[in-house]
């Protein structure tokens, strides 16, 4: 291996990167950094990356770092775990020591030449928007999870040269470079790390223009190339709906291009991640029915976020810091407004009836109002745990089910809520509030690949008033549901469109799905109980095993489930219950059910009736915006 490093990797370090403008600090200063990627085990799993950095002080000590986070993803991956068989050399491959100063950094000092070749080996077998996946098939790379970086040399030009095994293909967002596409760059570290590359064969690459926009999906799957087509062409029709909403303008790609990144492939973990020109998508799901509409859902939804989150963009998400996470209180409007939209272009589009859709309606109302968290923390609250929830891992038990509700859905309920009352009192939209604040914050870009102008809560809150007309509604919109921790008023906003909000009784349900039975089938409460519940207030919570409840030994779900079909909600029953620490006692416990609803049109409902006007608004919400 060392000698495929030094005449082969290192030998195909060559050429030089652009002056382009940088994303912090204007033009790049000093050679491109370069990195060379050959895969000569990736049966295994694994690539060889071989990193340049030139123009150094000779005898200056380099840091060379892994990056701890990604961007599109609010939580510390660490990614420097999956890195090894570290070399250094100068440029004529001599050796020069390392000295590992922190788990994500090494030391390096630059010979006379005043260039350090680092060259390392990378382990991924994840595919999805944070990780990498390398087989013999394909390789999908998250920069950060692959490439190292030198402190001090951000704002350099990037090139990276792929040495690509027979047949296989490169799609990324990069700029390409030579006739042999094999060199891409892109004009400093911050840029380059947020563009994922995807290599592979059988590579199936569909172009079309749209709105003078150039579009392109490089897919990768195992099923027939039909399926594929027709995706596409589903593709193509959530493009231009989400376009509509911003009155059927796109944004100016850099590049001159957008690319989807899709790997569709059996060991797909299912992922999408927004990056500024591209997408990646990941699922193990086909592209065929029910497969194929829970993809197209993660398509609206990423591309949705090349207005809403990478140009529409909050403050403190950029510049990406790569040592720890970048915290925002706005991704209830990043996240949650563009999960909303995710949906209600699969319903403007064709490709969920009005059942499907109010379905989805159905669980943002589920989901706030049987949260404890929201009762007691603001969106912006939720925005701040991102960095504990987005893919977050943790060995310790949380309490987050009676703590936290997801700022995707919880923003969701608030942009369902609000498109509503801008309808029916404004006579206006939140289509016209996003083309508002793309107008504002998204349209106009730097040179340097960067919005010209972020927001801040404070700036949402003023964009709504003026939509509005009404600076008082904005105020105190926000100050109940973005500050605050108001319920919306789901019921009210959803009449207006002709829509009831049906209880929906659940109580066999609400014991059983906290439990699970060990392998001596006892009955275990397999996760905290939820406040306010008959469960909570009797003192029990996750660890303790139910032994009989309402005179009956509890030791399989059929018996618990029976149990339950006969009882009714506010049921007082006896309970047996052993602690962690084997002492059992005999309680009383309240019966309680989800306060679960489902979101139905009035005509459909019994004794229910839309008037020709609540018609006619739903009609208009849900109708293509598509130009």
């Amino acid at each position: 291996m060392k000698k495929l490093l030094r005449k082969g990797l290192l030998s195909a370090l060559s050429g030089a990167g652009l002056p382009i403008l940088t994303l912090a600090q204007g033009v790049g200063a000093g050679p491109a950094v370069r990195y060379a990627v050959t895969f000569p085990n990736a049966v295994h799993h694994e690539a060889r990356i071989a990193a340049t950095f030139a123009g150094l002080t000779p005898g200056q000590k380099l840091t060379v770092r892994m990056a701890r986070s990604s961007p599109g993803r609010y939580a510390l991956h660490d990614f420097v775990k999956n890195v090894y068989y570290t070399v250094a050399t100068d440029g004529a491959g001599k050796l020069l020591p390392i000295n590992r100063t922190d788990p994500y950094s090494w030391e390096v000092t630059p010979g006379a030449d005043g260039t350090v070749q680092f060259n390392y080996t990378l382990y991924g077998d994840r595919t999805d928007g944070t990780f990498a996946g390398i087989d013999q098939q394909h390789a999908h790379l998250n920069m950060p999870a692959v490439f190292c970086y030198a402190q001090g040399m951000e704002n350099r030009p990037t090139e990276v040269k792929f040495e690509l095994p027979a047949g296989w293909k490169v799609a990324t967002q990069l700029r390409a470079t030579g006739e042999d596409k094999t060199t891409f760059t892109a004009p400093n570290l911050q840029y380059f790390m947020d563009s994922p590359t995807v290599l592979g064969s059988p590579q199936l690459l569909h172009t079309w223009q749209d709105g003078g926009r150039n579009f392109e999906m490089a897919t990768y799957y195992s099923g027939p190339a039909t399926e594929v087509d027709a995706f596409v062409k589903k593709t193509q029709k959530v493009v231009r709906e989400a376009a509509g909403v911003y009155n059927g303008e796109y944004p100016a790609f850099d590049f001159g291009r957008y690319t989807f990144l899709a790997d569709y492939l059996p060991q797909a973990s299912g992922d999408g991640m927004e990056h500024r020109n591209s997408t990646s998508l990941t699922s193990s799901l086909p592209l065929r029915e029910e497969g194929a509409l829970r993809n197209l859902g993660t398509v609206a939804h990423e591309f949705f976020h090349s207005y809403n989150t990478e140009r529409i963009r909050a403050q403190g998400l950029e510049p990406f810091d790569f040592q720890r996470v970048n915290m925002s209180d706005a991704l209830w409007f990043g996240e949650g407004f563009t999960q909303y939209y995710g949906e209600l272009i699969l319903r403007r589009a064709g490709f969920y009836d009005d059942e499907q859709f109010f379905a989805k309606v159905s669980s943002w109302v589920n989901a706030r109002l049987n949260s404890p968290g929201a009762r007691y923390a603001s969106a912006l609250d939720m925005s701040r745990q991102a960095g504990f929830v987005d893919a977050a891992v943790s060995l310790d038990p949380t309490n987050r089910n009676n703590t936290y509700l997801s700022y995707y859905i919880q923003g969701a309920g608030l942009a369902l809520c609000l498109d509503l009352q801008l309808r029916q009192r404004y006579h206006t939209s939140l289509d016209k509030y996003m083309q508002a604040m793309w107008q504002e914050f998204g349209k106009t870009q730097t040179p340097a690949f960067a919005p010209a102008k972020a927001f801040t809560v404070k700036d949402l809150q003023r964009v709504l008033g003026t939509v509005a007309k009404d600076t008082a509604f904005a105020g105190s919109f926000f100050r109940r549901y973005v500050y605050g921790h108001e319920a919306p008023r789901f019921s009210e906003n959803l009449a207006t469109m002709g829509l009831a909000v049906v209880p929906v009784k659940a109580l066999a349900a609400a014991l059983p799905r906290q439990v699970e039975f060990d392998e001596e089938g006892r009955c275990i409460l397999n996760r905290n109980t939820t406040i306010g519940s008959g469960l909570y207030k009797a003192g029990i919570d996750r660890g303790d095993q139910i032994v009989t409840l309402d005179g009956e030994k509890i030791t399989d779900m059929a018996t618990l489930e029976g149990i339950m079909r006969r009882h009714t909600p506010a049921d007082l029953v006896p309970v047996r219950v052993r602690n962690r620490a084997g002492q059992e006692r005999n309680v009383q416990v309240v019966l309680t059910e989800d306060t679960n609803v489902q979101v139905q049109a009035m005509e459909s409902v019994e004794k229910m009736t839309a008037t020709p006007a609540q018609k006619d608004n739903r009609a208009a919400w849900l109708a293509s915006a598509a130009k």
